[in-house]
Parts: structure tokens; C-alpha cells; sequence
């Protein structure tokens, strides 16, 4: 698969205008921050994902929030991905643009402009929306009509988030109603995506979350029988708790993370009896020693504007932080502090990080660097970086 075309780059091209890197360069030419993606192991992360839910008998639509990235998007696809999962109108627009053919829209969209939007994209590709109050069906229904599509629709329950979603049962078979009798439309099927169970660090606790949201989901396939409607197509689960979706009455699972991990997931499959550890961690921040004006403490160029740290620090791969005592102790705006015991590091020292939460990190980045072994292979663009409107 091509890489999508870089603009604006000449035969030549010193890196750090517009790119960390150049195909070709070795690891010690990347100029930092850099965001990496080991190919062998992203392409591993995808294969085994797409051979896993093909063996448990479902669908698996990964979320684009991970990477952003249509080039990804389209691996996934080849590997045998039915589609991707977008959670802005923006992004879901980036995708197709990229090349993507089928996108579920799993966020609620109050805003007749942005369904408008997505309607129109329907023109060109499969879209699928989702609704959880009646109020959304008559503007859904007139900016179907007006681009001249039938759009499916999915009515979303609440999975036991208590975010998003309507009431199960009775409440969510009336909105399926709604979208049935609505022109335009099509009902097509259930969401039933419980985020809070993503990170439960027990996998025992985690399957109960998930078999709690089962019963949520059958007690909707009951209300929607008796409305004389049927659902073929169930979508939800995450990378921490497909597997319990998958032997549930679910169709499909959204997994994201699982194409990157990061250490906040890597904290999940450190769990006794968690399959999580199958997953390499294939994204790498690369970082430099910027300053060791003081013992026990080195300053990286990796800090907040390209890195997340809202579900906790990086993990620092090597040197080897075992031996080494080394540890992220926090950032700022531009730099990250490492703890250095044994002041082991030296001015220009190269650090290399598994970000602490991928899909927010990756956002903070225009290029991911495609290494393959000391090489880089191809820059892959962030189609959607920034695309949250």
C-alpha cells in the first residue's frame, strides 16, 4: 500500500522543515519528538486482531480516534476490517477523503449542519449514524431526504456508562420506531459500547461490566421484537473488553488502541488471565536528553504538546528502566523530567517511550515515522489530526 503523498516535499529535503524524518534515514537521523510506528509489529497488532474476531464470529470495525489515519484505516480494511468507526463528522470526512468506504458514526450529532455533512458523504461511501432521543429523527430524516440517500441508522443504549445512550428496553425500541417510519432512514441496528469498562484492571470485574451491558443489550432485542423490529447488527467493545462482547450477543466490536497499545493498556494486560499481552506495543515517542544541569534528573523534548498525560506517564522501553531507575516524573509544555538515579544520561541521549494513552498523543502529531528494524520506511500521515469539529 502507497503512502499517502507528502506535499510540498523535493528530492533533497533536509528533514525538520515539514517532517522529523525522511524514508530511508536511520534512527539516529529522526529529529525529536518524533512519534514511531514499528511496522512489524503494527502489522502483527492488525493481523492478529482481525484473525482473533474472525475466529469468535464477529465483525471488527476499528476506531480511526486511535490513529486518525486513513492510511491505517485502509491496512485494516485489507486485513479484513468491515470498516472504521469515527467519532467527529470531520474525521469520517478525512477517512473518505483517504480512501475509506464504510464509516459508522458513533457519536451523537445534535447539529442539522454536521448531518447534513455526514449525509452528504453518503453520496460516495457507506455512512452510518446512530441516535439516542427522538428529537434527533426529524432533522436525520430531512438531511437524508435533501441529499437524495437512504441513511441506516443504529438507535445507541446506554451500556452501563451512564454517558451516552438511551434508556434500554422500551425507551431505545421507540427511537428504533422513529427511525424506521422516518423517510430517508433506515433502522439498521443497535450500539452498546461501554467505554468505563475499558480500563477496569481486573479481568473478572471487566466481564461482569461486559455481561451487565449483555443483559442491557437483550432487554432491547426484547422490546425491539416486540415492536416488530428486527436487529442484525449489534456494535460496540473496546480492546479491553472485546472478547467478553464477542461471546455476548454482539455483532461487531469497535477495538482502536489495540493497532498501537499503549501503557495505560499495557497496565490492563499486566493482569493474571488478561489476553491483552498479545498486543505489542507498536507506537514509540522518541525523545532526547535536552539538558542534565543537575544529578538524578535529565530534561527530555518530549513535554505536553506532544505527548498526553492524562491517563498517566510514559513508559520509558530503554535504557532499560529495570536496571536504570528511570522515570517519568511529569511534563510541561515542552519537556518531560526523568528521574535518573544513577545519572546514567548524558547530553543528546536518545530515550525511547510508550506513550501513556495512544489515541490522544497521536493527535498531537502530523507524521507517524514508519520504521522497519534501524530503518525508516515511510512517513504516514495523521489524515485527521485536529479533524474534531
Amino acid at each position: 500500500m502507497p503512502s499517502d503523498p507528502l506535499p510540498g516535499l523535493e528530492p533533497g529535503l533536509e528533514p525538520g522543515y515539514d517532517v522529523p524524518a525522511l524514508p530511508g534515514m536511520s534512527l539516529a537521523e529522526i529529529e525529536t519528538p518524533a512519534l514511531l510506528l514499528d511496522l512489524d509489529l503494527a502489522e502483527a497488532n492488525i493481523a492478529l486482531m482481525a484473525a482473533r474476531a474472525a475466529a469468535a464470529g464477529v465483525a471488527l470495525r476499528p476506531h480511526a480516534k486511535s490513529h486518525r489515519s486513513a492510511e491505517i484505516a485502509r491496512m485494516q480494511i485489507e486485513a479484513g476490517a468491515a470498516g472504521v468507526c469515527c467519532q467527529k463528522v470531520a474525521e469520517a470526512e478525512a477517512m473518505i477523503r483517504g480512501g475509506v468506504p464504510d464509516v459508522l458514526l458513533t457519536n451523537d450529532l445534535v447539529d442539522p449542519r454536521k448531518m447534513a455533512r455526514a449525509a452528504r458523504l453518503a453520496r460516495t461511501a457507506r455512512i452510518t449514524a446512530i441516535a439516542d432521543d427522538l428529537s434527533m429523527i426529524p432533522a436525520w430524516s430531512a438531511a437524508a431526504r435533501a441529499e437524495g440517500v437512504e441513511l441506516p441508522m443504529l438507535v445507541e443504549i446506554d451500556a452501563g456508562s451512564a454517558a451516552c445512550g438511551a434508556e434500554p428496553g422500551a425507551p431505545a425500541a421507540e427511537i428504533a420506531k422513529a427511525i424506521d417510519a422516518a423517510p430517508g432512514l433506515r433502522f439498521a441496528g443497535m450500539q452498546a459500547y461501554c467505554g468505563v469498562a475499558q480500563h477496569i484492571r481486573s479481568p473478572a470485574e471487566r466481564r461482569a461490566k461486559i455481561e451487565a451491558a449483555a443483559e442491557r443489550v437483550r432487554l432491547t432485542l426484547d422490546a425491539l421484537e416486540r415492536a416488530g423490529l428486527d436487529c442484525p447488527w449489534i456494535t460496540g467493545g473496546g480492546t479491553g473488553s472485546w472478547e467478553f462482547e464477542a461471546a455476548g450477543p454482539w455483532t461487531e466490536v469497535q477495538c482502536g488502541s489495540y493497532v498501537f497499545m499503549d501503557a495505560d493498556y499495557q497496565r490492563d494486560a499486566a493482569a493474571p488471565g488478561q489476553a491483552l499481552g498479545e498486543f505489542a506495543n507498536a507506537l514509540i515517542l522518541l525523545t532526547t536528553v535536552m539538558s542534565k544541569a543537575r544529578p538524578g534528573v535529565a530534561m527530555c523534548d518530549a513535554g505536553l504538546k506532544v505527548q498526553s498525560m492524562e491517563s498517566g506517564p510514559p513508559r520509558i522501553l530503554e535504557p532499560d528502566p529495570g536496571n536504570s531507575g528511570l522515570e517519568v516524573l511529569g511534563c510541561a509544555d515542552e519537556h518531560a523530567r526523568v528521574a535518573d538515579p544513577n545519572d546514567l544520561l548524558r547530553l543528546g541521549d536518545r530515550l525511547r517511550m510508550t506513550p501513556g494513552h495512544c489515541d490522544p498523543t497521536v493527535n498531537l502529531h502530523d507524521w507517524l515515522v514508519g520504521v522497519r528494524g534501524d530503518t525508516v520506511e515511510r512517513l504516514i500521515r495523521v489524515s485527521a489530526r485536529g479533524r474534531s469539529w
